[in-house]
């Protein structure tokens, strides 16, 4: 079955699978061969890493430099893993398995939003862009829209509640029927994911900064409710989606109710990882922060102390 709006490299599944396609069990191997490649959103993604490389480019051209690590976060494993959740077999078998759906969830809200963060693209832009287009991005960044949206409880409320909206209503199964809306999803998770994120890794100059102290505690406070929505989905007896999932009439395993059970331990495993690995971030740039800090005083104290010497050499 051909997909309507993309193509796929073989013949298991259209671009967004629905109840009567051919299904085949995702086994591994098809786990790495099951690409379905969307032109529309490959598209973006091969858009912002071009513009990015670009500016990388400029910089390196003028004799500046910039951070290869930062190159590698963004385009390596922010963009790179945003093209593995929706285009490989994550992407083909996220409207057939739960667990596929959340697996491709905890990428593009976390991994993806973390690492593009990494990356300082908006530092980027702003050492490379013309005078005219800087001004307008450095406009926006110093708006009122843009100082709410990246308020850090603004980003902690929408990152921590959606999901449970999502699950929990009607809307995942409306994302289920319709590919504009499934794509969508996507998008939202990574929007949500960034302005939770941007504003506490404090690498680009995005309103929201706080102190890092504040930031930690807001990191620690998404592990419980992570884990206990992670908990809540193993332990429910009725099905997400339930028309959804069980009009596929699969006969592989697994079943609904255990691949839901599945779904939820991914979520809590992963977001508890992750969690913890930004919390690791944040850590280390909290110590090198201080250090910094600490040799800036440093340096003052030492340039007192020379000038009480001097003033006490001068001739009286």
């Amino acid at each position: 079955m051909s997909a309507t709006n993309g193509f796929y490299c073989g013949s298991v599944l259209p671009l967004h699978a629905t109840p009567g396609d051919q299904i085949e069990p995702l086994t591994p191997l098809r786990l790495l061969t099951a690409w379905t490649f969307e032109p529309v959103l490959l598209g973006v993604i091969v858009i912002f890493g071009g513009l990015y490389l670009y500016g990388v480019h400029l910089l390196k051209k003028r004799g500046d430099k910039w951070s290869k690590g930062r190159t590698f976060a963004f385009v390596g494993v922010g963009l790179g893993s945003a093209v593995i959740a929706t285009q490989s077999a994550l992407g083909t078998y996220d409207t057939v398995l739960i667990s596929v759906h959340m697996a491709q969830h905890m990428v593009l809200s976390m991994l993806t939003p973390l690492m593009l963060a990494l990356g300082a693209p908006v530092t980027l832009a702003l050492r490379t862009l013309p005078q005219r287009p800087r001004k307008w991005l450095l406009s926006v960044l110093h708006s009122r829209v843009a100082k709410v949206l990246c308020f850090p409880l603004v980003g902690f409320t929408l990152f921590v509640l959606s999901p449970w909206a999502l699950y929990f209503s009607g809307w995942y199964d409306a994302t289920l029927h319709s590919p504009v809306l499934h794509d969508l999803l996507h998008m939202h998770f990574i929007l949500v994911g960034s302005l939770f994120f941007w504003p506490l890794l404090g690498i680009d100059p995005v309103p929201g900064r706080v102190i890092y102290p504040f930031r930690l505690m807001l990191t620690f406070l998404t592990l419980p409710f992570h884990a206990f929505l992670g908990i809540t989905i193993m332990s429910a007896n009725k099905l997400i989606a339930e028309d959804w999932y069980t009009s596929f009439g699969r006969s592989w395993p697994p079943s609904p109710l255990r691949d839901q059970y599945i779904a939820g331990g991914l979520l809590w495993g992963s977001g508890d990882l992750i969690g913890v690995v930004f919390f690791a971030v944040l850590f280390v740039q909290w110590v090198r922060e201080s250090q910094r800090e600490a040799r800036r005083e440093d340096r003052r104290l030492d340039r007192l102390e020379e000038q009480a010497r001097r003033a006490g050499q001068a001739p009286r």
